[in-house]
């Protein structure tokens, strides 16, 4: 389109692709910004006094291990005391103490407990030889402890609602870049069709942020606004795929919001979730044994299943229950039953993942069972061993599957003949595409990493580079990455482990996907087949990326802020 009309065409599209970049840096500092603003000092709940050493001991978290080993909340310097002897922990209904199997056991006013048991102000504890009485958090006259992530610097964080109108200016930039592709500055018709999905996207973030403050009362949005930031480029980018690849993602956003709130309200009461466990073991089991029976082989991999014509993977819905089964309260969690129970899920998870050809699913099932196993125990000794049994299966693996051999043989060779034709093709043209992408990206939808194969999945990090620049791809891969640092900044503050766990798994699940889809694209992995959460096409992945996002929303100790009666504390909330 020549004249005056095309100069501005062409002004405009420039504009909105220098534009893009700087409001995705700017909508990232704001998201993790108010997430480290904000929060309360540290200061201990409860206070415990040592009768024999004569020295207050602060308790700073809602569930605390008391015993003589140094990894203890609680450490005891006393011979009569077990390694890991009891556990204390509070509950809405007030605190309580319960014993870890202990030899010398657990007394509470000259009386010996056998399960957990309810503690008040002024009790005396027993444990061993050493005598502990229950006092009030302000009789404590210690300093408060200062989080290296959490500050309170008295500044304002941005508001859920202004913070919702930044991403959502983005979203019409976005379907802007999108609107004057190529085509359209040669003809001059604009395509309306990416402002048609934007504005959809635009108002599902609206009305889930109008749910969760009315009706759920929530104070805090800031893990959904991540979510529909990245949720909504992926569906931006999948318009020019095919539209009904674009409309599958948004009824897949849909459901997984779903998920996202149940989840978020099943998990307020940490016992209960204890209860279910056993069900959510089985049923996780249930839909791998259905995949097995009944999956067919798609790209690869036997682990889809065809509903009413509709393609799943169970296997990522299994990621959520796979959490769910890992993490547990502190009394439950270092009882050998529940321990050996993770050990053989974990197994039977990664064999049958094996069995259906999922390689990078089972990868990522088997590097989040080491995480949660650390987590567990902090036994290094029992991480070698896994590692040594995985590395062994990995050779029977290789021998019997060529084709996972083919991958390991272009891995890092993918410009040489004979790989930059076969298994390194899509690799080799991916990284041209990245370099070709500059910093600010030839505009969405006018690139020809699309034309590859797997683009809009395996390897969709080739379109974001080409078409949205090297910018906005660190931006959204830094997104996702950053969870990991929150996750275990809030493991101190979060009501209970399962919620610290589960918070820190489900953030490194995510990264650790995200690291094979990036990596593997770009060939600095083997190429393993994983999306990347929340930008690539298929909505089963949609669907496990909300709901392990529930996971971290709920160890926010925001989210579950109703103020309840004091617990022995007149300051706390």
């Amino acid at each position: 389109m020549d004249g005056f009309l095309g100069f501005v065409f062409d002004l405009l599209a420039v504009i909105l692709r220098v534009s893009v970049p700087v409001f995705s840096v700017i909508i990232l500092y704001k998201i993790y910004s108010s997430l480290r603003n904000n929060r309360r000092e540290e200061r201990p709940l409860i206070m415990l006094f040592d009768e024999n050493e004569q020295k207050a001991v602060p308790v700073l978290y809602w569930e605390n291990s008391i015993g003589r080993s140094k990894s203890c909340d609680i450490c005891l310097p006393d011979a009569t005391v077990s390694r890991e002897h009891a556990v204390l922990l509070r509950r809405d209904n007030g605190w309580s103490i319960s014993d870890n199997d202990s030899k010398a056991g657990v007394f509470v006013n000259n009386e010996k407990i056998t399960e957990r048991t309810n503690i008040y102000l002024n009790d005396e504890i027993r444990i061993g030889s050493t005598n502990l009485s229950v006092k009030r958090a302000e009789e404590f006259e210690g300093a408060s402890r200062r989080s290296w992530f959490f500050r309170n610097s008295g500044k304002r964080s941005i508001s859920p609602k202004m913070l919702l109108v930044l991403i959502s200016f983005f979203f019409l930039l976005v379907c802007g870049d999108a609107s004057l592709n190529s085509e359209a500055l040669h003809t001059g018709i604009i395509d309306l069709m990416p402002f048609t999905y934007g504005l959809i996207t635009i108002g599902l973030m609206w009305a889930t942020y109008t749910l969760t403050t009315l009706v759920f009362k929530r104070v805090n949005f800031e893990i959904e606004s991540l979510a529909f930031f990245l949720t909504g480029m992926g569906v931006l980018i999948s318009v020019h795929q095919t539209e009904k690849q674009a409309i599958v993602q948004l009824i897949s956003a849909t459901v997984g919001i779903i998920l996202f709130e149940f989840l978020i309200i099943f998990m307020e009461d940490p016992d209960r979730v204890g209860r279910w466990s056993k069900w959510i073991y089985i049923s996780s089991l249930g839909l791998l044994a259905i995949n097995l029976v009944f999956g067919r082989t798609q790209y690869g991999a036997a682990n889809w299943i065809s509903i009413g014509g509709i393609s799943v993977q169970p296997s990522e819905v299994v990621k959520v229950g796979f959490i769910f089964v890992g993490s547990a309260g502190l009394d439950q969690l270092q009882t050998k039953k529940n321990l050996f129970g993770f050990l053989i899920f974990s197994a039977v998870c990664v064999g049958a993942l094996a069995l259906m050809g999922d390689f990078g699913t089972a990868l990522i099932f088997f590097i989040t069972y080491l995480l949660i196993s650390f987590m567990r125990s902090g036994d290094f000794k029992t991480l070698f061993v896994a590692v040594g049994a995985a590395v062994f299966a990995s050779v029977i693996v290789l021998r019997f599957k060529p084709y996972i051999m083919d991958r390991f043989s272009a891995w890092g060779h993918v410009f040489e003949e004979p790989y930059v034709w076969d298994t390194g093709f899509q690799q080799a043209r991916t990284l041209i595409y990245c370099a070709s992408g500059g910093l600010f990206g030839v505009g969405l939808g006018n690139g020809f990493c699309k034309n590859l194969f797997a683009s809009e999945s395996d390897i969709v990090i080739g379109i974001l580079c080409e078409e949205l620049g090297i910018i906005v791809a660190v931006v959204l891969a830094i997104s996702v990455g950053a969870l990991v640092f929150y996750a275990r900044a809030i493991t101190t503050r979060s009501r209970s482990t399962f919620y610290s766990i589960s918070a820190c798994c489900a953030a490194g699940l995510l990264v650790i996907q995200l690291s094979l889809n990036i990596f593997g694209a770009t060939d600095i992995l083997p190429l393993t087949g994983v999306t990347f959460p929340f930008i690539s096409a298929g909505g089963s992945s949609m669907i496990s990326c909300w709901g392990l996002l529930a996971f971290i929303k709920a160890a926010d100790e925001r989210t579950y802020a109703i103020r309840r009666e004091s617990l022995f504390s007149s300051s706390e909330e």
